[in-house]
C-alpha cells in the first residue's frame, strides 16, 4: 500500500481521533520550561509535565505528529547524519499517549489495529519485541493479539526498558518491526517501526521501582520511516517528502545521486539539514554562537560544507527553502509566514561562512608551513580542532590538504579536543526556566483553579482558594505577610505573551493585600504575589478584586501600539519582519523583529508617523476567537515563542493588523493617544529591537526632550532649529584644535626623540632604541614609523614605562620583514620584560611588568641581531 507521508500522518492522527484521543498540534521546536533540552526530541517532551504529574490537561487521550530535532544521543549524532540510510536532524514524530487512561492491552490493540487494518502491512510481515521481565506485554501480543512466539522478541533493558532520567517515572517497552525480505540485511531487514511505552513505575534514588497509581502510555513512530516501508524505498531519503531535496542538491551541484557514495553522503546532508534549518528558524531560532542558535549555525554550516565537496562554493542553501516550505506547509501553515525571513537569514548565513572559509584556508597554510618548518610529521588535535570548530572545516577535508604535504594528522587529539568542548557547552547551556512549585500542582489536584475574567472586568468579587507561603499552602494570611493568593475568579491579567502581570488590591471588610505581579506558573493557576497590609486573610473568605486601572490602561496602549508597529514594520520594512520577541510594560514597550540591517533615520520617521496615523484613524480594536487553522487561514500573524492552543484569540485592528494574542488591548486605537520610538539597536544576528512609549509616558518624553531643547538652545545662544548646525560648528573647531594638540605632540615627541632614542650600527643593520615615560602605544608606533625609514635596514625597538607597566614596540624597514621579523623578535625581549607580544613581520607590539629590564632587552636584542644574515 503506497501512501504519502502527508497521508499517513493524517490517517494516524484521524485513527486516534476516532478512538478517543484529542488532536494536539505540533509544538514548536524550542522547548516551553525546560532547561534540560536544548530541542524537542521527541513526541512526549511537549507532554513531559504531565507524565511528572505537574500539570494537568482537560483530556486524558492525546494524539500528535511532533516536530522534532536530534543532534546527539543514542540514536543520532549530527556527524552520522549523511551516512547512514535513516538518521536524520530533523523528523517527524507520530505518537498517541494516555494520561493515566488506558493501558498496555489497548495500547498494543491500537498498534496492531492501525498497522495492519489501516495501513495493511502483512500480519506474517511483523514482529514484536517485549522487556525480557514483562510477561503482561508478552501475553497479551502472543494470546490476544495472536502473534506467534516465534516472532515475540525478548530483549533487555538496553533494548525494551524506558526512563525519562535517572529517577522519575520509567518502564517496559514494546516494539513493532517489519521484515522487509532477504534482500536485506540485519537492521535493514528487521525494520522497528513503532515503539510503545508503558510507563508503569517511578524509580527513586536507590533504583528502587515503585508501580505508578496511574500509568501512562507514550508511543512514538517515525514518519519518514513508515512512510519508507509504505513507498517501498531503501532509506528514509527517497521518500517523497525528502527526495525533492535531493533532487534540489543534484540540480544545484550538476552531480547524480546514487552513482558515488561520497556524492549520495553530501545530497543527504543538504536534503536533512535544509529541513532542520528551516524549521528551526521558522520557530524562532537564530544562528548564533552559544546554545540553540549554535547548533542550527553548525547544522547549517555543515551543510555547507558538504556543498562545498560537491564543488558548490557560493550561497545555494536559502535557494532551497522555498522547496521545504512548499513540500511541509500544509500540516505547518506557520512555515508560510515566515518564508521570506528564513530564506534572509540563511543567505546572510552562507555569505558570511564563504568569508570564513577563506580565512580558514589560510590558517589551514599556516599551521600546515609551521608544521613543515618544525620538522613535524603531524598536525596536532588543536591544530586541526581549530580548523574545524572556529573555521568550519570537515576533517576529512582538513586531511586531505595536509595529506598533499605529506602530513598526517592526530585524529585522537581532534576527538580530546572535540569532547572537551562538548563539555564546554554542555556546562555554558542554562535557560532561565521558571520551575513549577509542587504546591501549585497540588492545588490542581484538589480542583482548586483560576478562572480568568479581567477581558471584561477590572473589579471582581471573588472567592479566597488558596494562599501560599514559600512553599506550602497555609489557611491564612496575617498582617505584614508576603504570600501568594489564588482567587476563584481574578480580573488580575497574569504576566504572558510577552505582557508584565497586573497589580492592585485584593480587599476584604477586615484585610488589606497589595498585589504587587500576577502571575501563571501552570495551566489553571493565577497567583497575586505580594504582601497583606492589614488584617488576617484566610481561605474561603470572599474578597473584592481591584486590578491599579490606570497601570493596566497603560499597558493596554502598549500592547495595541506593539500590534500597530509590528503592521508598520511589516507594511514599510517588507513581510520578512516577524516578530522575535516582546516586552509589554507599563511604561514603555520593547519590541524585537527580524530585519537584516539598522534602520535610517527616515525609516524610523515613517514607522512613527504611520502607528500615529492609525492611531489618528481611531480603528475598532476587534476581539474574535475560533479554531487556530482558521485563524491563520484568515490572515492571522502568529508569534515564533508562543505557545498556542487549539483556540485563539485574534485581535483585529481595523484591517491593519489582525495577529493571535491572549494579551489586554484598547478598544479602538484612538485610545493609545500618542505613540514615540525612543531607540533601535541590534539584539544578535538578524534580529532588531525597537523600543517606544505610548500615552503619558510618550507626552512626558516628548515634553522633557522639548525641555532640554529649550535650555541647549539657550545656553549656546541660538535658536532651537539652529542646533545641529551650531553643534557641527562646535565639533569642527573641536577637530581643528585637535589637530593643534597634535601638531604640539610631534613637536615635543621629536625634541625627545634626540633626548631619549639611541642609533647603533649591528652589522648591515641599524638599530634605534630608547625608553619613554607615559607615551602612548599609538605614539610609539608613530615614532617606529619615522626611525625605519631611516637607512631602509632600520630595526626600532622603543618602549614606554607607566608605573611598572611598560609598552614597547618592535618594528624593522619593511624591504627587512623576510629576514628579521619582527613578531619572533618581540616574543624573545618580552620575555626578558616580564611579558610577551605579537604582530606582523615588519611590525608588532607587547606589553610587560619589568620596565627595569629595558637595557637586559636591548643587549639580548643586539645578540640576536648580531647573528641575523640579511638577504
Amino acid at each position: 500500500m503506497s501512501l504519502s507521508a502527508h497521508e499517513i500522518r493524517e490517517l494516524f492522527l484521524s485513527f486516534f481521533e476516532k478512538k478517543g484521543h484529542t488532536r494536539v498540534k505540533s509544538a514548536p521546536l524550542v522547548p516551553e520550561n525546560d532547561p534540560t533540552l536544548l530541542f524537542v526530541n521527541a513526541g512526549m517532551v511537549p507532554f513531559k509535565n504531565v507524565f511528572l504529574g505537574l500539570e494537568k490537561r482537560p483530556y486524558k487521550r492525546a494524539t500528535s505528529c511532533q516536530k522534532c530535532l536530534r543532534v546527539s544521543g543514542k540514536h543520532n549524532d549530527l556527524e552520522q547524519v549523511g551516512y547512514t540510510s535513516r538518521h536524520h536532524t530533523f523528523f517527524e514524530m507520530l505518537g498517541n499517549f494516555s494520561f493515566g487512561d488506558y493501558f498496555k492491552k489497548e495500547a498494543i490493540e491500537f498498534a496492531w489495529e492501525f498497522v495492519t487494518e489501516v495501513l495493511k502491512l502483512p500480519k506474517d510481515k511483523l514482529y514484536v519485541s517485549v522487556y525480557k521481565d514483562d510477561e503482561e506485554a508478552y501475553r497479551i501480543w502472543n494470546e490476544h493479539i495472536g502473534v506467534p512466539s516465534e516472532r515475540i522478541w525478548k530483549l533487555g533493558e538496553e533494548d525494551n526498558f524506558w526512563q525519562m532520567g535517572d529517577v522519575g517515572p520509567c518502564g517496559p517497552s514494546s516494539e513493532i518491526y517489519v521484515d522487509r525480505g532477504e534482500e536485506y540485511e540485519g537492521d535493514e531487514r528487521y525494520l522497528e517501526i513503532w515503539n510503545l511505552v508503558f510507563m508503569q513505575y517511578n524509580r527513586d534514588e536507590n533504583g528502587v521501582l515503585t508501580p505508578l497509581p496511574h500509568p501512562n502510555i507514550d508511543t512514538g513512530m517515525g514518519l519518514e520511516r513508515i512512510a519508507s516501508v509504505l513507498q517501498g524505498k531503501n532509506s528514509n531519503f527517497e521518500i517523497d517528502i525528502i527526495y525533492p531535496l535531493i533532487q534540489f542538491g543534484e540540480d544545484i551541484s550538476g552531480k547524480k545521486y546514487g552513482q558515488k557514495f561520497e556524492t549520495d553522503v553530501a545530497l543527504r546532508v543538504i536534503a536533512d539539514h535544509l529541513r532542520a534549518i528551516t524549521f528551526a528558524i521558522s520557530d524562532g531560532v537564530i544562528p548564533s554562537n552559544e546554545g540553540r542558535g549554535y547548533v542550527i549555525r553548525r547544522i547549517l554550516r555543515r551543510a555547507m560544507r558538504f556543498g562545498y565537496k560537491l564543488g558548490i562554493e557560493e550561497p545555494f542553501l536559502y535557494k532551497g527553502i522555498d522547496l521545504v516550505v512548499d513540500i511541509m506547509k500544509q500540516p505547518y501553515p506557520e512555515l508560510e509566514l515566515s518564508r521570506e525571513f528564513v530564506k534572509g537569514i540563511v543567505k546572510g548565513e552562507e555569505e558570511r561562512f564563504i568569508r570564513t572559509l577563506k580565512a580558514g584556508m589560510e590558517y589551514i597554510q599556516e599551521v600546515v608551513e609551521k608544521a613543515l618548518q618544525e620538522g613535524r610529521d603531524t598536525l596536532t588535535g588543536k591544530e586541526v580542532f581549530t580548523a574545524y570548530d572556529t573555521y568550519g572545516f570537515p576533517v576529512d577535508l582538513i586531511e586531505e590538504i595536509a595529506k598533499e604535504k605529506g602530513l598526517k594528522i592526530d585524529l585522537q587529539g581532534f576527538q580530546c579536543e572535540l569532547e572537551e568542548q562538548r563539555e564546554r557547552a554542555r556546562k555554558h547551556f542554562k535557560i532561565e526556566t521558571k520551575k513549577i512549585k509542587p504546591v501549585y500542582a497540588h492545588l490542581k489536584e484538589l480542583g482548586k483553579t483560576s478562572t480568568f475574567v479581567g477581558y471584561e472586568h477590572l473589579e471582581y468579587e471573588s472567592e479566597v482558594i488558596g494562599i501560599i507561603k514559600g512553599e506550602e499552602l497555609v489557611s491564612e494570611l496575617k498582617e505584614g505577610e508576603e504570600g501568594e493568593l489564588v482567587l476563584k475568579e481574578t480580573p488580575f491579567y497574569p504576566e504572558g505573551g510577552g505582557q508584565i502581570g497586573d497589580s492592585g488590591i485584593i480587599e476584604s471588610d477586615k484585610a488589606l493585600f497589595k498585589v504587587e505581579d500576577t502571575q501563571k506558573p501552570t495551566e489553571g493557576i493565577i497567583v497575586h504575589k505580594g504582601k497583606l497590609l492589614k488584617g488576617t486573610l484566610k481561605v474561603g473568605n470572599i474578597v473584592h478584586a481591584r486590578v491599579d486601572k490606570e497601570r493596566r490602561q497603560d499597558i493596554m496602549r502598549n500592547h495595541t501600539a506593539t500590534h500597530l508597529l509590528h503592521a508598520a514594520l511589516r507594511n514599510l520594512l517588507g513581510e520578512h519582519v516577524r516578530q522575535a520577541g516582546s516586552l509589554v510594560a507599563d511604561r514603555y514597550l520593547r519590541f524585537d523583529f527580524t530585519h537584516f540591517s539598522s534602520l535610517t533615520e527616515d525609516e524610523l520617521r515613517r514607522i512613527e508617523e504611520l502607528v500615529n496615523e492609525k492611531i489618528r484613524e481611531n480603528l475598532p480594536v476587534n476581539v474574535a476567537e475560533m479554531a487556530y487553522q482558521e485563524a491563520l487561514q484568515t490572515g492571522a500573524i502568529a508569534i515564533f515563542e508562543e505557545k498556542y492552543g487549539e483556540r485563539v484569540r485574534v485581535i483585529s485592528c481595523g484591517d491593519f493588523s489582525k495577529e493571535l494574542c491572549g494579551g489586554t488591548h484598547v478598544s479602538a486605537t484612538g485610545d493609545i493617544g500618542y505613540f514615540k520610538i525612543i531607540s533601535e539597536s541590534s539584539v544578535g544576528a538578524g534580529v532588531r529591537r525597537i523600543v517606544a512609549q505610548t500615552g503619558r509616558w510618550a507626552v512626558k518624553t516628548a515634553f522633557e526632550e522639548h525641555s532640554t531643547l529649550k535650555k541647549l538652545s539657550s545656553s549656546l545662544g541660538v535658536k532651537e532649529e539652529e542646533l545641529l548646525k551650531k553643534t557641527e560648528e562646535l565639533k569642527e573647531e573641536l577637530k581643528e584644535k585637535e589637530k593643534e594638540i597634535q601638531k604640539l605632540r610631534q613637536e615635543i615627541l621629536k625634541l625627545k626623540l634626540k633626548e631619549v632614542v639611541k642609533t647603533e650600527q649591528i652589522g648591515e643593520l641599524t638599530l634605534h632604541h630608547g625608553i619613554f615615560e607615559e607615551v602612548e602605544p599609538e605614539e610609539l608606533r608613530n615614532i617606529s614609523d619615522i626611525l625605519r625609514q631611516k637607512t631602509g635596514k632600520d630595526v626600532v625597538f622603543i618602549a614606554s614605562k607607566r608605573g611598572n607597566k611598560v609598552n614597547f614596540v618592535l618594528a624593522v624597514s619593511k624591504p627587512l620583514a623576510g629576514s628579521v621579523k619582527a613578531n619572533e623578535l618581540i616574543r624573545e625581549v618580552g620575555k626578558v620584560l616580564k611579558g610577551g607580544g605579537g604582530g606582523r613581520p615588519d611590525l608588532a607590539q607587547g606589553g610587560g611588568n619589568a620596565p627595569d629590564k629595558f637595557d637586559e632587552a636591548v643587549k639580548l636584542l643586539k645578540e640576536i641581531l648580531s647573528g641575523v644574515s640579511v638577504r
